[in-house]
């Protein structure tokens, strides 16, 4: 099995305010004012998810780096 070097997350405008972040092969998922805010929260999360575990138990290599997306709504007229 090849392991993974990369967890995906994608960020998104909060239905109220600011932004969420979601990790797709983690369970997780955080929030922030900021995008600088929500991405040093998401790491964070992403290092306590991970924290006392095998990656490779996730399908991931050793310190995995983060691919962030940036989901923007479009409005078509």
């Amino acid at each position: 099995m090849r392991l993974r070097r990369t967890i995906n997350a994608v960020t998104r405008t909060g239905e109220q305010s600011g932004y969420v972040a979601e990790c797709l092969e983690l369970p997780v998922v955080t929030q922030g004012a900021t995008l600088g805010e929500v991405a040093a929260n998401l790491r964070e999360a992403v290092e306590l998810q991970l924290q006392g575990e095998d990656p490779a138990e996730w399908g991931l290599a050793d310190h995995p780096g983060l691919l962030v997306t940036f989901e923007v709504e479009t409005s078509v007229a």
